[in-house]
């Protein structure tokens, strides 16, 4: 206890207080300690002794299950530099499963037909959006110089009480009134829209109120470009709301890896936990366009906010300004607040409302299969909550997080195949960083920890579904039968635990389907696999099974493969490879069209 407790103090991603320390790991280690005390067991050997060890789910404080089992993985992998461990992965993977019911109400899993579609809705907004940027920024600035000529400055426009005589957008008055004070008039600001050539797009995001095309719509639609690109980078960065929206717009690096190439990276604040003004959260490329959008947006509203005496940005924050904020244009209406006073997002259903047209509620609408894929990951959806068949999804920011975690190791999971594709893009680079804890960057370490607490949930559903029909062994029937009754029977969950600590329990997924070889395998199953069915002139191997799930997108690789071995020499080596590699897939394909 005492080596372990100076490791977290002195060692790698080191706890920052005496608090984190005691209530954050020692008040959780201990009770596995002082129960090995109490057998007269030392804590290094727990594993030698399955009857201590199942006592364990009913030791640990339900409250405080998930951090005791993440702190469990920490010691695994820091297993060389310290000597020893407690409890190896599948262990540990068991404590997972078996948790306690504690949380009366979990955080769901998003079904992935109803994440995509999220997803690629704000993805299309984020990318209309920058399609007009130069429009939108020429619009911004006309509308504000015209609010600082009749005001006679930008600060009278954002200080003085609002006047019908100055406003710039509205009906023109009678010929020979407003002229003789100077004040300029543009008529109703759908004129100025339709002369920036963003009427239509407007229109397309935004429901018009009663008074029409007015320039505070113009408004709402750069606040919603705000929210969507906080949803869209909370997708893909596993962060909390409340980081996402203290991001500053120079949140996006880029750090070069000598195995995964360019991996970006966003750098901001911790806000729970772990106060880290530097932390780091590896994510997908495609986060640049929100970025990008967000800063736009960010970069008009400062010019505002700097005019106004009260918000006072500081010259820091005129030049990285945050990504997030609220309205500071002449004519948005609510109450000043100094810059400093970050703005809290609104729920992500606010999204849903009627005057916006981001999301159609038909298509967030639950299906039995979105509840029966959603029910597999968290169990105790309640219809009362909205997790109801014909129901509109109840979208939560927090859901973005813990599915994006999810999705990271349960691609094997999900029916669409284009979403497993767009899914291994965006989260392969994100698993090997934190599953290696990349020694170049202060990761954030309770992501850190839900992914590897994710990896550990989805790894039990992922081995309970060969106990399905989606999966086929080359070598037939008997031996699936023979692979499975090594992993788990389907009415003795506890046997999986029991095969895991005799090393007897494994699952891996490949591209193909799973690999079930208790020791490590030289030939992979990612890069090729040849090996795998046999097609670099061997048998099928004997730990492989095949996954009808994986079969449209194999036939769509099989005929990429096609095309691009129609314009290789036959003789050369690349020809030679590829053409293994696509007789392997042909193999794959032939054991289900022959079923």
């Amino acid at each position: 206890m005492r080596l372990l407790t100076t490791w977290r103090i002195w060692g790698p991603q080191a706890v920052r207080t005496t608090n984190s320390l005691q209530n954050s790991f020692f008040r959780l280690i201990r009770p596995i300690v002082a129960l090995c005390s109490s057998e007269g067991i030392i804590a290094s050997d727990l594993m030698r002794y399955p009857k201590v060890l199942e006592r364990l789910p009913n030791l640990l404080r339900p409250v405080s299950y998930e951090t005791t089992v993440s702190e469990l993985h920490r010691i695994w992998d820091a297993r060389k530099e310290l000597g020893f461990y407690l409890l190896d992965q599948d262990s540990i993977r068991h404590l997972k499963r078996v948790r306690p019911s504690h949380e009366s109400i979990q955080t769901a899993y998003i079904p992935p037909r109803i994440w995509n579609y999220q997803l690629s809705r704000l993805k299309l907004c984020l990318e209309d959006f920058l399609e007009h940027q130069e429009n939108i920024e020429s619009c911004f600035n006309f509308c504000i110089d015209a609010y600082a000529h009749n005001y006679h400055s930008l600060e009278g426009a954002m200080t003085s009480k609002m006047s019908r005589s100055r406003l710039p957008f509205k009906t023109p008055p009678p010929v020979g009134t407003g002229t003789k004070n100077g004040y300029k008039n543009y008529n109703r600001f759908h004129h100025t829209a339709e002369r920036f050539e963003i009427k239509d797009l407007l229109l397309r995001w935004i429901s018009l109120p009663k008074g029409g095309l007015t320039i505070r719509v113009f408004s709402r639609y750069l606040s919603l470009i705000q929210n969507v690109g906080l949803g869209y980078i909370a997708n893909f960065s596993l962060q909390r709301i409340e980081e996402v929206s203290s991001l500053r717009v120079d949140c996006l690096k880029w750090e070069e890896d000598e195995r995964l190439g360019r991996i970006p990276i966003i750098c901001g604040e911790t806000t729970k936990t772990d106060l880290d003004s530097d932390a780091r959260w590896p994510t997908s490329p495609s986060v640049e366009k929100a970025v990008a959008a967000m800063t736009l947006v960010s970069r008009l509203r400062i010019r505002c906010a700097a005019a106004h005496p009260e918000i006072n940005p500081s010259s820091a924050d005129l030049l990285n300004p945050y990504l997030y904020d609220r309205s500071y244009e002449p004519w948005a209406s609510g109450p000043t607040q100094r810059y400093s006073v970050r703005p809290y997002p609104s729920a992500y259903k606010n999204l849903l409302a009627p005057d916006l047209l981001l999301f159609e509620h038909e298509k967030l609408q639950i299906n039995e299969d979105d509840i029966r894929i959603a029910k597999q990951l968290t169990p105790n959806l309640s219809p009362i909550r909205g997790f109801e068949v014909g129901k509109t999804w109840p979208l939560s920011w927090h859901q973005l997080r813990r599915t994006g975690a999810i999705n990271m190791f349960a691609s094997g999971l999900l029916s669409d195949s284009s979403i497993q594709f767009q899914m291994k893009h965006s989260s392969r680079q994100m698993s090997l960083y934190y599953g290696r804890g990349h020694t170049k960057l202060h990761l954030n370490q309770e992501v850190e920890s839900l992914v590897k607490s994710a990896m550990h949930e989805t790894m039990t559903h992922k081995i309970h579904s060969t106990l399905h029909g989606n999966f086929i062994s080359p070598h037939g029937q008997r031996r699936k039968d023979a692979i499975i009754s090594n992993i788990i029977r389907e009415a003795d969950f506890k046997s999986l635990s029991a095969h895991g600590r005799l090393g007897k329990a494994s699952f891996r997924e490949i591209r193909i389907g799973a690999c079930t070889k208790r020791s490590s395998c030289s030939y992979g199953g990612i890069e090729s696999i040849s090996h795998c069915t046999g097609s670099d002139g061997t048998t099928p191997c004997a730990d492989v099974l095949y996954d009808s799930r994986r079969v449209p997108s194999i036939e769509k690789e099989v005929s990429l493969l096609k095309e691009e071995l129609a314009d290789l020499q036959p003789a050369s080596p690349r020809h030679k490879s590829l053409l293994v590699e696509h007789n392997g897939l042909e193999i794959f394909l032939n054991a289900f069209r022959n079923t």
